[in-house]
C-alpha cells in the first residue's frame, strides 16, 4: 500500500499528505522535548541542592497541567482550528523550558517547569495533531494514520534522548534547556499547514453541539471505562520517563545507559505504535488494549526479577517500547470509531486527562517513595498491579459506532 493510496484527493494546498507530514513533525518535536526531562533530574538537583521529590513535584505538576489543558485545547481546536492553539502553546512551551534553565528556586521550578511547561505541552499536544490528521482520511484508515502520528512522537523520543544527553554533556544542562526551548518554537510555522476548517472525510456534517457530545460520551459506559483505563498508561509512562535514568544510575550503571534506554523505548515504540494502528484497522481495539496492559505487567515483573545489567535494561526498554504509546492509536481510535471525529480532540482530551492524573501520581509517588525508602521497588510493583487491573477494565467496552453515525453517513 502506497502513501498516496491512503489519501483522498483534495484541491486545497493543505493536502492530506502535507497535513499528515506536518502533524507528524509537530508530534515529534512536542513529545520529543517533553520526553527528555528525566535527564535533567540528577544535574539540576545536584546543582541546586534539591531533593528528588522537589524535581518530581515539578514534573508531576507539569503532567497534571498537561492533562487539565488538553481538553481545553481540544475544545478550542475543535471550534477554531488547531493553528492558533498550537502557536500559542509553542510560545508557552518555550517560555516554560527557558524558565527551567534560569530559575534557582524550587518555586520557580514548579512555576516554569511545572505550570507553564505543562500548559505549553497541553496546547501543543500530539492529540491536536492526531485529530487534524484523522479528519483528512476516511474511517477505514484512521487508526492506521493515528498509529503513524503516534510513531512520529516516538521518533522524537529517539532523536531527542541522545541529543539531550549530548547537549548536557557538551554545553551544560542550562544551555541544553535553552536549545530545547528554541526548538519548541518550530511548532509555530508547522501549525500553518494544518486545516482550520471543520470538514472531515468519510462523515456527513454534524450539527451536534459540544455540550450534546459531552453528555453523550459521559453516558456511554465504554467511554468511562476507557477513561479509567488510560490512567494506568499515564502512571507507567510518566514514572519511567522521569525516574528511569536515575533508577539506572542508582543500579551503578553509566548515565549513558539510561539515556540510551529512553532512546530505545522511543525507537521500538515507532514499530509498536504503527503496528498497533495497523492491527486496530483489522481486529478489536479493546482486546488489543487489554493485551498491551497485561504484557506491560509481565515486562515490569521481569525487570524486577532479572539481574541488573546493561543488557537487561536495554531488553526492558525494547519490550516496553513496543508497548509504550501503542495504547494511543487504539484508545483514540475507539473514541473516533464510537463517537465520530467532529469533537475527537475534546473527547480524547478528556480521556487523556485521566492519563495525566496517572502521570501525576506516577511521577510524584516515584520521588516521594524514593526519598522515603531509598528505592523505587514499591512504585514498580504498583505498576504491575495496575497493569493487570487495566487489562480487565477494557474487556467490557462496547466499541461499535453509535447509531447516529450510520444515520449521518446516509
Amino acid at each position: 500500500m502506497t502513501t498516496e493510496s491512503l489519501l483522498p484527493k483534495v484541491t486545497s494546498w493543505r493536502t492530506p499528505l502535507l497535513v499528515i507530514v506536518a502533524g507528524c513533525i509537530i508530534a515529534m518535536i512536542g513529545f520529543g522535548i517533553r520526553s527528555v526531562f528525566g535527564l535533567f533530574l540528577e544535574p539540576m538537583t545536584t546543582a541546586h541542592g534539591w531533593s528528588r521529590e522537589t524535581f518530581a513535584i515539578a514534573m508531576a505538576i507539569q503532567n497534571l497541567l498537561w492533562g487539565i489543558g488538553v481538553p481545553i485545547a481540544g475544545a478550542l481546536a475543535d471550534r477554531y482550528g488547531p493553528m492558533r492553539v498550537l502557536s500559542v502553546g509553542a510560545v508557552i512551551y518555550g517560555l516554560g523550558v527557558w524558565g527551567m534553565a534560569v530559575t534557582d528556586s524550587s518555586m520557580g521550578l514548579h512555576l516554569f517547569g511545572g505550570l507553564l511547561t505543562g500548559l505549553g505541552i497541553a496546547f501543543t499536544a500530539f492529540s491536536l495533531a492526531l485529530a487534524a490528521m484523522a479528519k483528512v482520511v476516511g474511517p477505514e484508515r484512521r487508526t492506521l494514520v493515528l498509529g503513524l502520528g503516534t510513531a512520529a512522537g516516538s521518533l522524537g523520543q529517539v532523536i531527542f534522548s541522545p541529543l539531550g544527553q549530548q547537549f548536557i554533556a557538551n554545553y551544560g544542562w542550562q544551555s541544553a534547556l535553552m536549545i530545547l526551548a528554541a526548538t519548541a518554537l518550530l511548532i509555530i510555522p508547522l501549525s500553518l499547514c494544518l486545516p482550520n476548517n471543520q470538514t472531515h472525510t468519510g462523515e456527513a456534517a454534524c450539527d451536534q453541539t459540544l455540550n450534546e457530545a459531552l453528555r453523550e460520551a459521559m453516558g456511554h459506559r465504554g467511554f468511562v471505562l476507557l477513561t479509567v483505563g488510560f490512567f494506568v498508561c499515564g502512571f507507567h509512562v510518566a514514572f519511567i520517563t522521569v525516574h528511569f535514568p536515575s533508577y539506572v544510575k542508582d543500579l551503578g550503571l553509566a548515565p549513558e545507559v539510561g539515556a540510551y534506554a529512553l532512546s530505545i523505548i522511543g525507537l521500538f515504540n515507532i514499530a509498536g505504535s504503527f503496528l498497533s494502528g495497523a492491527a486496530g484497522t483489522r481486529w478489536s481495539k479493546k482486546s488489543g488494549l487489554a493485551f498491551i496492559y497485561f504484557t506491560r505487567a509481565i515486562v515490569i515483573t521481569a525487570l524486577l526479577l532479572a539481574p541488573k545489567t546493561p543488557m537487561t535494561i536495554y531488553l526492558f526498554a525494547a519490550a516496553m517500547g513496543i508497548l509504550w504509546l501503542s495504547t494511543v492509536p487504539l484508545t483514540s481510535g475507539i473514541v473516533a470509531q464510537v463517537f465520530g471525529v467532529r469533537y475527537m480532540a475534546t473527547l480524547f482530551g478528556i480521556v487523556f486527562f485521566s492519563h495525566q492524573i496517572g502521570s501525576f501520581l506516577g511521577v510524584w509517588l516515584g520521588g516521594r517513595l524514593y526519598d522515603t525508602t531509598g528505592t523505587y521497588d514499591a512504585i514498580w510493583w504498583a505498576g504491575v498491579i495496575l497493569g493487570l487491573v487495566a487489562a480487565f477494565i477494557h474487556l467490557p467496552i462496547n466499541e461499535h459506532p453509535l447509531p447516529r453515525l450510520a444515520v449521518e453517513s446516509r
